[in-house]
């Protein structure tokens, strides 16, 4: 198969690349070039912009596409309008954040997904990433009818995540001592590891699978006391984990540890059909291992995007014990929110 990735340089679609490449099959990497240029100095590299800067692009024919990094609509129509007769298939890759009811759970491919009240924005907000990523998938279908597969992808975590969200975790539980986690540990967890994600992509580029998939993990339950379980059973930490509640954190002006809790049914999705169509998960142990190995290899220097630094955690674990003393004392009970 002749693929093309449009991306291909950060994260998923290196992943992309790598099992692509591990599959026998031919891949044209277009992009821009401003990120890891030196990545795959054997594979053709097309240069370009996608607002506007698509000829390199024409007059060429591939099997499949994988668009990889398409935020705003009007960019992708353009994308996929120029490829119509130059691909059989076009795979996008979505999100889970379209849909526009987090509260609820069990989170199905037919839930209603957000809006935007003027369609026109262009402006990727936290607000409008979702509306504007069901927008894209509307594009590229109407611009290629039936051929078109859009990839709802939840939380992507593993080597090379620029986000930290996901690394953060299995670094800070290896260092031992008293952890701060989250509100609950019975709170419901959903991510996927990247190599994962991109074995499936690219074996439903294959069998040109087509229409929308909730794309994330695992197959069975993990609550984030299982999660953080798992990273000291697997780095042979002694860490103690410490549950402020969510009032208290939420006084304490931090970042979230990891998604707001309203947010809950982002970590509730069903992913039945991207299961029965293929999708299957490696050990958990083995994505805590490997996204630590690599986290380790990065300059000491390096800026976590994500997380707490040890003397921002120390101070807030200092507070919160602080406050439960000061409870006790004063012989209230814990129904006052702290």
């Amino acid at each position: 198969m002749k693929l093309l990735v449009l991306g291909g340089t950060v994260f998923l679609g290196r992943h992309i690349v790598d099992a692509t490449l591990a599959r026998n099959h031919e891949v044209t990497l277009f992009n821009r070039g401003q990120h890891n240029a030196h990545l795959y100095p054997d594979l053709e590299k097309l240069c370009g912009d996608r607002d506007g800067g698509l000829d390199a692009l024409k007059g060429r024919i591939w099997d499949a596409v994988v668009d990889t990094c398409g935020h705003v609509p009007r960019l992708v129509s353009d994308s996929a309008c120029l490829l119509v007769d130059a691909v059989d298939h076009y795979t996008f890759i979505s999100s889970i954040s379209v849909y526009n009811d987090f509260s609820a759970t069990r989170i199905r491919e037919d839930t209603a997904v957000g809006t935007l009240e003027d369609e026109t924005v262009e402006e990727v907000t936290d607000a409008t990433y979702g509306p504007l990523k069901a927008l894209c998938e509307q594009a590229a279908e109407v611009a290629m009818p039936r051929r078109v597969l859009s990839v709802r992808a939840g939380l992507i975590v593993g080597v090379h995540d620029p986000s930290d969200r996901f690394t953060y975790w299995p670094v800070r539980v290896a260092r031992s001592g008293e952890v701060l986690a989250p509100s609950s540990p019975e709170a419901p967890v959903q991510f996927i590891d990247v190599r994962d994600l991109a074995q499936w992509i690219m074996h439903m580029a294959e069998q040109k699978k087509t229409g929308v998939y909730n794309a994330t993990g695992p197959a069975e339950l993990l609550t984030f006391g299982q999660f953080l379980d798992a990273c000291r059973e697997t780095t042979g930490s002694d860490a103690t984990f410490t549950w402020p509640s969510a009032a208290f954190l939420a006084g304490q002006e931090m970042p979230s540890l990891w998604v707001p809790g309203e947010k809950g049914g982002l970590f509730q999705a069903d992913i039945a059909k991207a299961t029965a169509d293929g999708l299957t998960f490696r050990p958990l142990s083995e994505t805590v291992c490997d996204t630590l190995t690599w986290a380790r290899s990065r300059p000491g220097d390096h800026e976590w995007r994500a997380g707490l630094s040890p003397q921002r955690e120390a101070e807030v674990l200092a507070a919160w014990h602080q406050a439960f003393t000061d409870l006790r004392i004063g012989g209230a009970g814990t129904s006052t929110g702290v």
